[in-house]
């Protein structure tokens, strides 16, 4: 096949926001939802799981079924991130969402720890190949100008998915509908139905026109374009002009060695602050999230089944962060709103540790105290993810993803849980503030970092941020 020039990201990116947007968002964000959904019935029914009739967990053993589903994930990004590449967005971001409704499901039905920790590893399985799959496929269809906010706003979306959580559990282990001993198994099969439900609606999104083009198949792609612009100029009438086109010099995706060599040797620096961040905010989020239930019963004398209320205003602050925080990505810069995010929510988690070292919150002002600090971070998280998927080329997009992620989460998400709940074992408040101490210094290292290193690309093409491999010219404004 020859190259070829087009001017498909340009008709992308000068598109109006519409309606045609707005289902592929609910379609594909939605995977956040589900991550947590899936956490947070962990979370919350984390007290649960240890009692006698239910299946009699050790604080060790919910947080190695933290750290198990974490490593499922790891696994499944770096899977499902490469074939995501070789294969295309779509089929991959339907695979991995059939994975974990057939996980979640089976959870459901878990006799022991042995069962439970299996599939809270293969859920993870699936959660994980959603990540590199969708955040790729978002990126590549959101024009550009609003790229920051969205894709914030998308991965804030877990903590919808968390107030979910959360209320079902409060009902379903409410002693009047279900209880303790069915409750939390009713969750996970909800999960699952609620899985179901949008497989049937991520039908309808297409591939990616940029991924067919960089595969060769241009008239897929235009044949996608074009239908895209009638829809959306049935909504707005005439559309603006494209400017610009971009240079397609390859068909194949990279081997891993070429793939090393543009994140270690064309973009080193690139590749440095996204592992700070990924790092960082794992540990952070996770060293907090996985233990939240236990920390509320052990050492605020939070009742079980009432753990559920102190999540709403966390994950309150959680949504509300990177939808308000969000559109400043966009105006003010990455940078320096990665930068202001990052070292902001450290300092507010180092002083809430202080405080509680020092005995002076209970249930309701720990929560309160937290829900401050993540509506920051929360945004800076989201900001992590944002920044793997739109500084490297088209070609290797997802895998970069599935990399960042899998080696940040896997060096942060899958010690945090473990550490703490060790932690929180030993009764000492102490102990568990030098947890906090710990994530608190790591993501203001990386905020730092960021903002001496990261990339300036709010408002910018993917293409001009980093364009295509083997992309020797280009016509317009699209690359470099």
């Amino acid at each position: 096949m020859t190259d070829v020039h087009s001017d498909i990201p340009a008709r992308l990116d000068r598109l109006p926001w519409s309606r045609w947007h707005w289902r592929v968002v609910v379609a594909l964000g939605v995977a956040w939802v589900l991550d947590g959904l899936e956490v947070t019935l962990v979370g919350s029914i984390g007290g649960v799981l240890e009692r006698p009739d239910t299946l009699a967990l050790t604080a060790a053993q919910i947080g190695w079924s933290g750290s198990l589903y974490i490593g499922g994930a790891v696994i499944g990004a770096l899977l499902f991130g490469r074939l995501t590449d070789r294969l295309g967005r779509k089929k991959l971001f339907l695979i991995t969402l059939a994975v974990y409704a057939l996980a979640t499901l089976a959870t459901a039905f878990s006799p022991d720890f042995a069962f439970f920790a299996l599939c809270r590893f293969l859920t993870g399985l699936g959660i994980g190949g959603e990540y590199a799959a969708i955040n790729s496929a978002i990126d590549e269809l959101i024009p550009a100008r609003v790229r920051g906010r969205v894709n914030l706003a998308i991965n804030g979306s877990f903590w919808i998915g968390a107030a979910l959580g959360a209320g079902l559990s409060l009902v379903l282990l409410d002693p009047r509908v279900l209880g303790p001993v069915w409750g939390w198994r009713a969750g996970f099969g909800l999960g699952a139905v609620l899985a179901v439900a949008i497989l049937l609606v991520r039908r309808d999104v297409p591939e990616s026109p940029r991924w067919l083009m960089a595969h060769g198949r241009t008239e897929e792609a235009e044949r996608i374009v074009a239908g895209i612009e009638a829809e959306v100029a049935a909504q707005y009438g005439t559309l603006p002009t494209p400017v610009g086109r971009v240079h397609y010099g390859r068909r194949a995706s990279p081997g891993w060695r070429e793939v090393a060599q543009v994140l270690l040797r064309r973009y080193p620096q690139r590749s440095g602050v996204a592992l700070a961040l990924m790092i960082s905010q794992a540990f952070f989020y996770n060293a907090i999230f996985f233990t939240y239930a236990l920390v509320l019963t052990r050492f605020h004398g939070v009742p079980e089944g009432r753990v559920a209320l102190y999540i709403f205003p966390f994950a309150l602050g959680n949504v509300l962060g990177p939808l308000i925080l969000g559109p400043l990505f966009d105006r003010v810069g990455r940078r320096r709103m990665i930068a202001l995010t990052y070292v902001c929510s450290g300092i507010g988690l180092a002083l809430t540790g202080w405080a509680f070292m020092q005995g002076w919150l209970d249930a309701r002002s720990q929560a309160l105290a937290w829900s401050a600090v993540f509506f920051l971070a929360s945004a800076a998280a989201s900001s992590a993810y944002l920044t793997v998927s739109e500084v490297f080329p088209l070609e290797i997009r997802a895998i970069a993803i599935a990399i960042f992620y899998a080696v940040g989460t896997g060096a942060g998400g899958f010690v945090a849980p473990v550490l703490f709940g060790a932690l929180i074992e030993t009764g000492s408040r102490t102990a568990v503030a030098v947890g906090y101490a710990i994530g608190a210094a790591l993501v203001v290292i990386a905020g730092l970092l960021a903002l001496r290193f990261a990339v300036d690309a709010e408002r910018k093409p993917l293409e001009e941020v980093a364009p295509p491999l083997g992309s020797d010219s280009s016509e317009g404004p699209l690359t470099r």
